[in-house]
C-alpha cells in the first residue's frame, strides 16, 4: 500500500477514501496527492511520482468532479481548487482513464452521493473568464468577437513559447528530437512545395496569423503574397515584420475576413491553414466557393485542418475548449471537409495525415509555456496561463489517443482536359 503523511483532518481522510476508490484501476499509481493541510498520499511502491496532484481546499475534489465533465475539472484547474506540480501531460492521462472508466449506474450513484458529503467551498473565479459573445452565430461581427478573445489577448504572450516566426498551427518533424525553429521552417517550405509556388504569382493565405507563410512565400518562392486575418494584433505584427524585412513591395497582411475578399485579378495559388475551425460546418461550402472563385483556373489551394475523429463522443453543450479558449470552435471529421470542397469544384489531389506532428508540436508548445510561466503571468494573469497550460496538455493527449487528427488536403480548380499536376510526390518529400 502508498506509503502516507497521517493527518487528523476528517475532511482530507475523505478526500483519500474516493480518490482511492476513483482511482483504483488506475495501476501503477505513479502521481502522489498533497492536500490543503500538509498530509500527503504517496505513489503506489517503487513508483516515482511523475506529477503530484495538490488539492488547496477541502472542497478541491468536489469542484473537480461536481458535474462530472471535464468543464469542471478544467475550471477547478484554472481557479487553483486544484494544481498540478510535474507532468501535466501525466495529469491529462489520469483525466482521461477517468473519463474512460466504464461504471455501473450503482457505482455512479455511490460515488455521486461520497461527493456530495464533502465540503462545498471554492475558490473565488477572479481572473480570465469564459468568453461571452454577442450575436448571431457564424455572423462576421460574432467571428470577430471569437478571434480577438483568444489572438489579440497578447502578441508577446505568443512569442514566448512559439517558434522564431510565430507559427501557430502544427509543424513539420523530421525526427523525433529536432527543434521546433527547424520542424516549422520545414512546414512552411512544405506548403510551398505541395503548391509549386512559381516567381510571379499570386498567393493568398486566408487566415495567415502572424504572417510566417506569406513571408517566407514571398522570400524563398518569389512570389507575391497576401495573407488576411480577423486578429488586429496580429496584422499589426506581421505588417512589422514585412517592413523589417523590406518586402513591402512583394507582401501584405490585412486585418479581413474570408467574406470581404473580392479580387477580380484572382489567385494563382491560396493556403488556409488551421483556419476552418474557425469557419465551422455550415460555412464550409460557402468558405469553398469563395476559395474557388478567387483562384484563377488551373490553381491549388492546400488546407490544413484539425479534424475530430468519427469514434470520439462530443459531450452536449458548451466545453471547456470552446467556453476558454477559441470561442465558437468547430471540429468535425475529415469526410466533411473534404465533401464541401469537392461541392465547390474542387478536385481532391492529396490527403496527408499528420497526427504525430502535432502531437509533437504540442508537446514543445507545452514545455515553452511552463519554461516561460512567470513572464507569462505578468504579461496576462494566473488564470490565462492555466488556461493554456491544461489546453495545450489536453490537446496533445487528443492527438495520442486519436480523439484528434490533422490533415494536409491538396485541391485542384482542374481545367478540363489539361493535365498539369505531377504524376508522384517525390519532388515534395525529396526537395
Amino acid at each position: 500500500m502508498a506509503t502516507q503523511q497521517l493527518t487528523s483532518d476528517p475532511a482530507v481522510e475523505a478526500t483519500r477514501a474516493l480518490l482511492q476508490r476513483l482511482t483504483a484501476s488506475y495501476t501503477p499509481r505513479d502521481f502522489a496527492v498533497r492536500f490543503w493541510d500538509g498530509s500527503t498520499w504517496e505513489p503506489d511502491p517503487g513508483q516515482p511520482a511523475n506529477f503530484t496532484l495538490v488539492l488547496q481546499h477541502p472542497g478541491a475534489l468536489r469542484q473537480m468532479f461536481a458535474k462530472g465533465s471535464a468543464m469542471s475539472l478544467g475550471e477547478a484547474y484554472i481557479y487553483d481548487d486544484f494544481d498540478v506540480e510535474g507532468d501535466m501531460r501525466g495529469f491529462v492521462t489520469l483525466q482521461l482513464h477517468l473519463r474512460d472508466q466504464k461504471r455501473s449506474l450503482g457505482e455512479l450513484l455511490s460515488l455521486g452521493l461520497a461527493l456530495r458529503r464533502l465540503p462545498s467551498t471554492a475558490r473565488p473565479r477572479v481572473g480570465r473568464q469564459a468568453a461571452k459573445l454577442q450575436g448571431k452565430r457564424r455572423s462576421l461581427e460574432r467571428d470577430r468577437e471569437a478571434i480577438s478573445y483568444h489572438y489579440d489577448l497578447s502578441n508577446e504572450f505568443f512569442s514566448l513559447w512559439l517558434d522564431r516566426n510565430m507559427v501557430y498551427t502544427g509543424a513539420y518533424f523530421s525526427s523525433r528530437d529536432e527543434d521546433l525553429d527547424t520542424a516549422q521552417e520545414r512546414k512552411l517550405d512544405y506548403v510551398c512545395r505541395k503548391l509549386q509556388l512559381r516567381p510571379g504569382e499570386r498567393f493568398l493565405d486566408l487566415g495567415c496569423g502572424w504572417g510566417g507563410l506569406v513571408l517566407h512565400a514571398a522570400q524563398h518562392y518569389g512570389v507575391k503574397a497576401a495573407g488576411i486575418t480577423l486578429a488586429r494584433r496580429q496584422a499589426e505584427w506581421a505588417q512589422e515584420r514585412i517592413r523589417a524585412a523590406g518586402l513591402e513591395g512583394r507582401c501584405r497582411v490585412e486585418y479581413r475576413d474570408w467574406r470581404e475578399m473580392d479580387e477580380p485579378e484572382g489567385y494563382d495559388k491560396l493556403a488556409s491553414i488551421c483556419m476552418l475551425e474557425h469557419v465551422g460546418e455550415a460555412l464550409m461550402p460557402a468558405f469553398f466557393q469563395n476559395a474557388s472563385r478567387l483562384l484563377r483556373p488551373g490553381g491549388l489551394h492546400l488546407n490544413q485542418g484539425i479534424t475530430i475523429s468519427t469514434h470520439t463522443i462530443v459531450p452536449k453543450g458548451t466545453n471547456f475548449p470552446e467556453s476558454y479558449v477559441f470561442p465558437d470552435g468547430e471540429l468535425k471529421p475529415v469526410n466533411v471537409t473534404l465533401r464541401a470542397a469537392e461541392g465547390a469544384g474542387f478536385e481532391i489531389r492529396d490527403v496527408e495525415c499528420m497526427r504525430e506532428h502535432y502531437d509533437l508540436t504540442l508537446q514543445h508548445w507545452l514545455q515553452r509555456l511552463e519554461a516561460h510561466r512567470e513572464e507569462l503571468i505578468r504579461l496576462t494573469d494566473e488564470v490565462t496561463y492555466r488556461i493554456f497550460r491544461i489546453y495545450l496538455a489536453r490537446a496533445g493527449q487528443g492527438y495520442r489517443v486519436r480523439d484528434f487528427n490533422l490533415y494536409q488536403t491538396l485541391l485542384a480548380k482542374t481545367v478540363p482536359g489539361e493535365h498539369v499536376q505531377p504524376l508522384t510526390r517525390s519532388g515534395w518529400y525529396t526537395a
